[in-house]
């Protein structure tokens, strides 16, 4: 028998259900041993619109990833997103109660910033510790320890909608696994993609799901401003789909294979055969107007971006850029646009790379889901399984021998 320790993060986004099981090493290393991906039905814009679908999306990403890790899945952390999410800052006060300050008065602290008059129907998801100070000293990250009679916090703070937020949960929880934690995405897209330094610079994160826009500013190694827009890549397909007359799926597969969002960049002569509705003859679209119409929504994605920071006057102070990253952040002229309309040096960014991690995964459409696997492992959110080796062998062999008993089946 084997014991390990392994972690689990699932992202249930508006286009994806993307699960991934790490191992827990002793040296306290992440690796990979588990991925699943299935195409999600019944989000909308990162809420949930329809329970059954979200549920059937889940289980079956699920079942992939225990397939290939092996282990059975008991809990997760699961991220959330939406246009209910908002986040503010606040700070608290308390008197030290001893000599020096102890972790009792550091809860304390933390209990008095989130005691804020919120609406019935909001609940609180994180409380993030900005800076702390003792009696005038400012810029303290961790007070334990340190001698002083008063004690400010300053943090941040992120609500949600109670009733949306548990029917993510409750979507979760009916495929048989508890929820450890309920993390915001761009928080745990800032984990995977953003280094320590980025942090410190105060850099602009933005994540173009399919559904929305999420964006962390981080300044000073802190978490300043968290926005959720609720504009995606679905904007870009459907504008596609809307202005060329064609399905979903064919806007889709043009927005992946030929989209740009710069019309200058495209040869302005080449064309493309696209196929309309079933049963209609295929026609051919200059590929600079599919650009002009994918610009034209990058446009007002980027404004949107721009309202948000001129609104917390964050202009001035992004210093070490902006990074996009997410599915949406692929689409080919992204980065120079955003550049341009943003007036800041920005990147694409990609997750960093950790034990097990394959090529496949270092793509900026896996971030959140990285990002949740290092926010539960971060956490001590690990969960014990045991392995006995022969059932894993024996397992793989009653499996392959029941597929070539239907195999035969078929022939004979």
């Amino acid at each position: 028998m084997k014991e390990k320790s392994i972690v689990v993060g699932l992202d249930v986004g508006t286009t994806k259900v993307c699960t991934i099981v790490g191992i827990q090493n002793p040296g306290n290393e992440l690796e990979i041993i588990g991925i699943g991906t299935h195409p999600s039905h019944g989000l909308k814009k990162g809420s949930v619109v329809n329970i059954d679908k979200t549920v059937k999306s889940i289980q079956n990403s699920l079942e992939e990833a225990k397939l290939m890790a092996g282990v059975d899945i008991a809990r997760s952390t699961i991220g959330i997103a939406g246009s209910h999410i908002y986040s503010f800052n606040s700070s608290g006060v308390v008197a030290v109660k001893g000599k020096e300050i102890t972790q009792d008065d550091v809860d304390r602290v933390l209990e008095a910033a989130k005691a804020v008059v919120m609406p019935s129907d909001r609940e609180i998801i994180h409380v993030i510790p900005q800076e702390y100070r003792v009696d005038n000293t400012a810029g303290i990250k961790n007070p334990i320890g340190m001698c002083g009679t008063r004690l400010e916090a300053h943090v941040h703070i992120v609500t949600g909608s109670i009733s949306l937020i548990q029917n993510l949960v409750k979507c979760v929880e009916q495929t048989g696994i508890a929820v450890d934690h309920v993390t915001l995405q761009p928080i745990a897209s800032s984990e995977s993609v953003l280094s320590s330094e980025e942090k410190e610079m105060g850099t602009l994160l933005v994540d173009i799901g399919g559904g929305t826009t999420d964006l962390a500013f981080w300044k000073d190694g802190s978490l300043v401003h968290t926005q959720v827009i609720p504009v995606g890549g679905n904007h870009f397909t459907n504008d596609l789909a809307v202005a060329l007359k064609i399905p979903h799926a064919e806007a889709e597969r043009i927005k992946i294979n030929h989209g740009s969002v710069l019309a200058e960049q495209v040869n302005q002569s080449a064309h493309i055969t696209v196929q309309g509705i079933a049963g209609t003859k295929p026609r051919e679209v200059q590929l600079s107007f599919i650009a002009r119409v994918l610009g034209a929504r990058a446009e007002e994605l980027f404004d949107l971006v721009k309202k948000s920071l001129n609104e917390r006057n964050l202009n001035g102070d992004i210093t070490g850029g902006i990074v996009i990253t997410g599915g949406g952040a692929l689409i080919k002229g992204l980065p120079e646009l955003g550049e341009y309309l943003l007036e800041r040096p920005l990147k694409l960014g990609y997750p960093m790379a950790f034990g097990g991690m394959t090529n496949v995964m270092q793509n900026p459409k896996f971030s959140t889901v990285l990002g949740l696997l290092l926010d539960a492992s971060n956490r001590g959110a690990t969960q014990t399984v045991m392995e006995d080796e022969e059932t894993i062998q024996a397992d793989l062999i009653g499996k392959l021998g029941e597929s070539l008993k239907s195999v035969f089946k078929e022939i004979f």
